[in-house]
């Protein structure tokens, strides 16, 4: 663990590699596999969020984007 990265506790951006913490979560699904109700997500940092959703469009699974919630049981 560098200084840069967010402590453990902070969810990280679902990009490969990447350790920033996420602000986005990118909720989708995969039609051919998961029921229309189903969602799954994906965290993103500022610097990702369109990298990630232009993945996930590309292939027709994204349904949503959404600021981050803040966790109840993570503190501040």
């Amino acid at each position: 663990m560098t200084d840069s990265d967010p402590p453990p506790t902070t969810p990280v951006c679902s990009a490969r590699g990447c350790r920033e913490a996420a602000v986005w979560a990118l909720r989708w699904n995969n039609p051919r596999l998961h029921t229309a109700d189903r969602r799954k997500t994906w965290l993103a940092c500022a610097a990702h969020r369109q990298s990630l959703g232009d993945f996930l469009d590309a292939r027709g699974f994204l349904r949503d984007v959404a600021p981050m919630d803040p966790s109840p049981t993570l503190e501040p």
